[in-house]
């Protein structure tokens, strides 16, 4: 079974995450909340608090088959300032495991230098922060094992790309119907 990570700021988008969270769980794929904190508290940019699974200190980053960034602001600023997260991002990139991110995020991507070639998309204004990409006004842009989406109101689709990396079209359709999504 897979088992990702998803990387959780204060100052995050809640819905961009949690719904990844959520809909990841509901496939059967493991998935583990990591904040960068240093607590599991975590207050979202709209003021939503919520505890995470573990923190980038606990964490057995060796244990994700992949890892999730989400968007919202200031959360994206401290992900991309933050050494673990660029660590981790970089490597797994590098080792051709999966690394998403919504919104801003791709812009910490990019400013890690992993977009370079890729075909990408975020949040209207970060296009220049996608350094090196080919970027895409589409919702989701798969390219190998980068996922990268829009934002809040393309959640659902970014996590059900996710869920396709790693289990297959019939899981996603599972999940869909679950849902009642359609699109």
């Amino acid at each position: 079974m897979s088992k990702i990570g998803i990387f959780m700021a204060d100052g995050c988008e809640e819905i961009e995450g949690l719904t990844v969270v959520d809909i990841a769980r509901r496939a059967g794929i493991e998935i583990e909340m990591i904040s960068i904190m240093g607590e599991r508290e975590v207050t979202s940019s709209h003021n939503v608090r919520f505890w995470t699974d573990t923190t980038k200190e606990e964490a057995d980053f060796g244990k994700y088959d992949g890892i999730v960034l989400p968007g919202g602001m200031p959360g994206t600023t401290r992900l991309g300032a933050d050494e673990t997260v660029n660590s981790v991002i970089r490597e797994y990139a590098a080792a051709g495991k999966m690394v998403a991110a919504i919104c801003a995020a791709p812009s910490v991507l990019g400013q890690a230098g992993i977009l370079e070639g890729k075909n990408a998309t975020c949040h209207p204004g970060f296009e220049d922060k996608l350094l090196g990409s080919n970027w895409k006004e589409v919702p989701v842009v798969v390219d190998g094992n980068i996922i990268t989406s829009r934002g809040m109101g393309t959640a659902i689709p970014f996590a059900l790309e996710i869920v396709r990396y790693f289990l297959d079209d019939e899981a996603v359709e599972k999940v869909k119907k679950g849902l009642v999504y359609q699109a």
